[in-house]
């Protein structure tokens, strides 16, 4: 899926849309972002060291497990994050990379969704968590 199919499922715009392109093979999600190094989290976070703050990469991971939900998302419905468990940050992300991510859903209790997600950058791992979040009308 390229970003004008992503919005088809996910409600991110603008600097929030944070995937260029995403694919769901075997139940799991394998998306990419790659980055610039314009994003706007990048400004200063940190001046002349840009690194990708965690919190993004726990974003992009979220938003690749959404297409597993392709159908479940609807217009009047928003994915909202409920927890964050057992995040681990192994190699920063930086300008010129290309974040890769694997995802899947681990369980199912509506409207909660648990799933968990890794990110690597040319292989190697970047980062690691298990993340829930709930499906709710807007």
């Amino acid at each position: 899926m390229n970003k004008e199919e992503i919005k088809k499922i996910l409600p991110h715009r603008d600097n929030m849309l944070l995937l260029d392109e995403v694919e769901l093979i075997d139940g799991k999600a394998h998306g990419k972002k790659k980055i610039t190094g314009d994003e706007f989290f990048l400004k200063g976070h940190f001046p002349n060291h840009p690194v990708v703050p965690g919190v993004i990469l726990c974003e992009i991971l979220a938003q690749s497990v959404c297409v597993c939900l392709d159908g479940v998302i609807k217009d009047n419905t928003l994915p909202f994050f409920t927890g964050l468990d057992k995040v681990k940050f192994r190699t920063p992300v930086v300008p010129g990379d290309l974040f890769e991510t694997e995802c899947e859903i681990t369980k199912i209790r509506e409207p909660f969704y648990f799933a968990k997600g890794k990110g690597y950058v040319n292989g190697k791992l970047c980062v690691s968590a298990e993340f829930s979040f709930a499906v709710t009308s807007k």
